[in-house]
């Protein structure tokens, strides 16, 4: 029942700096069109980044959002931890999916 309890705050307490992060690079990309952020493959951006620039940021917007929202049910009704941890779970590997193909889309090059 302990770890339960301490796993659970764990991952509850990691849902602020992620939002936070997610947050604040979606608003690096549309606001200050910090393109460094978009569609990193080996940390390296692609040649054109503007055009996949939109997609990135609301990726980055959606899934930051989606966690801000969770903390405040969370907080404000009492979200059961069932219905939370599977929202939360399914945001994370939809946004690391999305990243990844994103991210291969933009790099990808055509064979001749």
């Amino acid at each position: 029942m302990h770890i339960h309890f301490i796993l659970t705050w764990i991952m509850f307490l990691g849902l602020f700096p992620i939002s936070y992060f997610w947050l604040k690079r979606a608003w690096k990309i549309i606001s200050h069109k910090d393109y460094s952020y978009v569609a990193l493959k080996k940390g390296v951006p692609p040649k054109n980044p503007q055009k996949y620039a939109p997609y990135s940021a609301a990726v980055n917007l959606i899934a930051g959002s989606v966690f801000a929202i969770v903390i405040m049910l969370i907080i404000a009704v009492g979200l059961p931890y069932d219905i939370w941890s599977a929202i939360v779970g399914t945001t994370l590997w939809t946004k690391i999916f999305a990243e990844f193909f994103i991210s291969r889309l933009a790099h990808y090059k055509k064979k001749a």
